[in-house]
């Protein structure tokens, strides 16, 4: 596999390799391509330790560097993942925050390993995008939200 001209780096205290496998497993058009280990201690970890992970998450290529705990996540970063119906934003929700993760508002959520993600259905983007007060009254809707609910936003835009 030729190295990617831009990847993501997402840094990870000591498991970029388990959250990688998991994103692989959860997302479609997701994978891990490459485990490399240190080849001598290093301050984050022990030689042969795994030090970085190469891997895709629905499309975007992503480098996981097992850096030890000096970094911790915060929302600046998340992942955004579009929707096309209810079953779908479910499956990704209840994968991430059913997996050690945590609810947040509005469509985001956390991951065990603190990672941000949106979990964004369709009907939304297009009611912002809509404008006017079809988009407002959609907004409205969402602020009330953790998990997006793809009806209420369906009948918050109608009127």
């Amino acid at each position: 596999m030729a190295i990617a001209k831009n990847t993501i780096c997402i840094w990870y205290d000591k498991d970029a390799e388990a959250a990688a496998r998991f994103y692989a497993e959860t997302f479609p058009d997701s994978s891990v391509s490459a485990v490399r280990r240190a080849p001598s201690d290093n301050p984050s970890g022990k030689a042969d330790e795994v030090l970085t992970v190469e891997f895709i998450v629905a499309g975007i290529p992503c480098l996981g560097l097992n850096g030890g705990p000096a970094f911790k996540h915060t929302e600046a970063f998340s992942f955004q993942i579009a929707t096309d119906d209810q079953q779908e934003t479910d499956r990704y929700w209840n994968a991430i925050v059913g997996n050690g993760g945590q609810e947040s508002a509005c469509g985001w959520c956390k991951d065990k390993w603190g990672v941000s993600w949106q979990i964004t259905p369709r009907v939304l983007t297009e009611a912002m995008a809509a404008g006017g007060d079809e988009a407002k009254r959609a907004f409205e809707a969402m602020m009330d939200m953790k998990k997006i609910d793809v009806g209420a936003i369906e009948a918050a835009r109608r009127g």
